[in-house]
């Protein structure tokens, strides 16, 4: 884990606070305080980029009292915000297989696993 650039945060104090919702809220289960899950890393390294840090709740971020208990997917969280990424973002990390991994699903929170074959 490492410290998120100043500039990314100064990104997000211009989000207004009435836009801010967790990126799973969709599944109606959200609980605790919102979050930023660094959703993917490269070499090793969070990703530390706007589009791969989501918003999400303490519930499906896993930590606070959910930490043992909460419903972190990994997974969803990474095809969440390589869906946010345009090609060219993407191209910044050539050794990742974006395709393979995740841009061949989309989140789906009607699928038990929420994920379905784009």
């Amino acid at each position: 884990m490492n410290n998120t650039p100043q500039w990314i945060k100064d990104e997000w104090d211009k989000v207004p606070r009435e836009k801010l919702r967790c990126v799973r809220a969709a599944e109606g289960d959200c609980k605790g305080r919102l979050t930023k899950e660094h959703a993917l890393e490269y070499a090793g390294r969070q990703i530390q980029e706007l589009w791969a840090i989501l918003d999400m709740c303490a519930f499906h971020h896993a930590v606070d009292r959910f930490q043992d208990g909460g419903k972190m997917m990994k997974k969803v969280h990474g095809v969440i915000a390589a869906h946010q990424a345009t090609e060219k973002e993407l191209a910044k990390y050539p050794r990742k297989n974006w395709h393979g991994e995740y841009l061949r699903f989309v989140y789906d929170p009607s699928q038990p696993s929420l994920l379905k074959k784009a």
